[in-house]
Formats: structure tokens, C-alpha cells, sequence
């Protein structure tokens, strides 16, 4: 069934192709892909030399009216890069083996992993509380590890522990996060992004999820390889996914020898958010959900230790 063209709005506009209104350019064949966020900016990095991309909302911003236009460009698409995504993803068949199944004959598809690497932002974490996995806190989405341990410290009536900041410490956050991401590329037959963060830049990373330029280039590069298609580097432009950067610890120019100044701010589309301006805000917050204390504590119990903050 051919998808109705829906009302044209921002939404519609940005994803216009998607939507309907209009083709990609190029002859190449079509190549769509899917995951978080990281999906965009891994699409630009492929996009031309011999491939045709189709910028496609996130795979968690996906709704059942958009179906039909995903549907028409599987049947349309010669290759899908999807990043793990599982059976029935927010109640609709968006995972990765639904998603494969709708292809047409003789497309191909490459998993990419879901690049995560805390080593460069070792206290920062991620938390989604089981009641709401939609629920983050003010100011910045990422929860630092340093307040987290201190709101259950208030919780509790005890002392908020000292963390242990040092090189040591850092570089084996590191070895965790790479021993996780080894772990999700394995089990997907995934292409290999561990590896670029066997001597870790800033360049690299901007939050612990927020890859950098280098690693969208080392990626699609990859990507291509795998399908045998020839080298293609696109320069964008501009950086990806540069809408948030996380505060740089010494701890961490010290454990890697980088040339980097450390910075106690947040940057937050252009603005600098002082550090303690967020945690502020994220003890206040914690005091109303408490239940996201507890889900970041069972989360992270592993890198709490090697912080000393278990």
C-alpha cells in the first residue's frame, strides 16, 4: 500500500525524503539507517559514493503513522545498517529482525554497534528507572555518578563518600566500558568501534554517547568495507552531534596524557551550564524521585566501585 503523504510541518520538512517529499540525490542504491540518535550522524558519514541515504527519524521517535513510509523504503532499500534494536521496540515491529524480514530480495544488512565509552567522562552515566524509562533530570540528561552517590548519601542520613579521582581509577572505567562494548559487538556480529578508543581523545567523544566526527569517519569507513564497497570520506561540514559536551576532568587529561585542559562546565547548545549549577539541580530532583537513586545505584554498582563511591 502506497503511504499517504502527510500535512507538511517541521517534522516532515526535516525528514522530507522519508516523508515523500522528494528523492534523494544520486543514483546509487539506497541505504537506510536506524538506531538512537547516533544513527543520523553515522547516515551522513556514509552518505554518496555509490550510496543513497534516507534520513529517518530515531528509532524511538518512530510512531505507527510512519510504518508505511519506513515499509516503502526497506522494500526500496539495497542495504539497512540498524544498530541492535529488540522484537516489538516501543510495541512496534522495529526490531532488527522485524525490520530485516520487510527488505526486499538481496539487501544486505550491517549491525553497528551502540557506541558508549565512559573513559573519557568516567563519572557520567546514564540511567533509565524501570517506572519511567523516559525520565531524565534537569539541565543535562546524563547523571553524574559523584551526585548520585551523594543524594543516597542524604537519602540514607550517612556521610557522601569521597571519590576516587585518579589515573588508576579512570583508565579502569575505561577497561569497563571497552570490555561492554566488546561485548555488544560480538554478540551482533557488529563492525568494531572498541578499538578506536585504544588511546582516547576528547576528539572522540563529546558526552559518554556522543561520538565525535573521528569516529563517524573510522565507522562508515568500516561500514563500507564490510559491504566491499571502496573508501568514501564526507567531510559534513560541521560536527555531529555536538549539541552537548560534558565537563572534562583532570583525572581523566592525566590518565591518557592528552593536551587538554580540564573544564568544570557543561556546554549545552553554545551555553556553558557550571558543574555544580547541575548538580545542585539534580540533588533537588533526586529528593522528588527517588526511585531513579535506586535504579542508578543497581545500574552502575560496578563503576561505583572503581570510583569508591559503593
Amino acid at each position: 500500500m502506497t503511504p499517504h503523504t502527510p500535512a507538511v510541518d517541521g517534522r516532515t520538512r526535516h525528514y522530507g525524503h522519508f516523508y515523500g517529499l522528494g528523492e534523494p540525490e544520486g543514483d546509487g542504491p539506497v541505504a537506510v539507517v536506524i538506531g538512537n540518535c547516533q544513527a543520523e550522524s553515522l547516515r551522513v558519514a556514509l552518505d554518496g559514493g555509490g550510496l543513497r541515504t534516507v534520513r529517518t527519524p530515531a528509532v524511538h521517535e518512530l510512531v505507527t503513522a510512519d510504518l508505511p513510509h519506513l515499509d516503502r523504503w526497506l522494500a526500496r532499500a539495497s542495504v539497512l545498517v540498524s544498530q541492535p534494536v529488540r522484537d516489538d521496540y516501543h510495541d512496534l515491529p522495529l526490531g532488527t529482525r522485524q525490520l530485516t524480514a520487510r527488505l526486499g530480495a538481496g539487501a544486505r544488512v550491517v549491525a553497528v554497534p551502540v557506541v558508549r565509552f565512559a573513559g573519557l567522562y568516567p563519572t557520567s552515566a546514564i540511567v533509565r528507572p524501570p517506572h519511567d524509562p523516559s525520565l531524565v533530570p534537569p539541565l543535562v540528561d546524563y547523571h553524574d555518578l559523584v551526585v548520585l552517590a551523594e543524594a543516597a548519601a542524604r537519602r540514607d542520613g550517612t556521610t557522601p563518600p569521597v571519590p576516587r579521582l585518579d589515573a588508576e581509577a579512570v583508565r579502569s572505567v575505561a577497561a569497563l566500558s571497552l570490555h561492554e562494548l566488546r561485548k555488544r559487538e560480538q554478540a551482533h556480529d557488529a563492525v568494531v568501534a572498541s578499538d578506536l578508543f585504544d588511546d582516547p581523545s576528547f576528539e572522540q567523544m563529546r558526552t559518554l554517547n556522543h561520538p565525535g566526527n573521528p569516529v563517524w569517519t573510522a565507522l562508515a569507513s568500516r561500514v563500507r568495507d564490510r559491504l566491499g564497497l571502496p573508501d568514501h570520506v564526507v567531510d559534513p561540514g560541521r560536527q555531529l552531534l555536538d549539541s552537548v559536551h560534558a565537563p572534562r576532568l583532570q583525572a581523566v587529561v592525566d590518565a591518557f596524557g592528552l593536551d587538554d585542559e580540564a573544564t568544570d562546565h557543561w556546554i549545552v547548545e553554545g551555553t556553558q551550564v557550571p558543574r555544580e549549577e547541575v548538580r545542585e539541580a539534580h540533588l533537588r530532583w533526586y529528593e522528588r524521585e527517588p526511585q531513579v537513586v535506586g535504579a542508578g545505584l543497581a545500574r552502575h554498582a560496578d563503576t561505583l566501585a572503581l570510583l569508591g563511591l559503593a
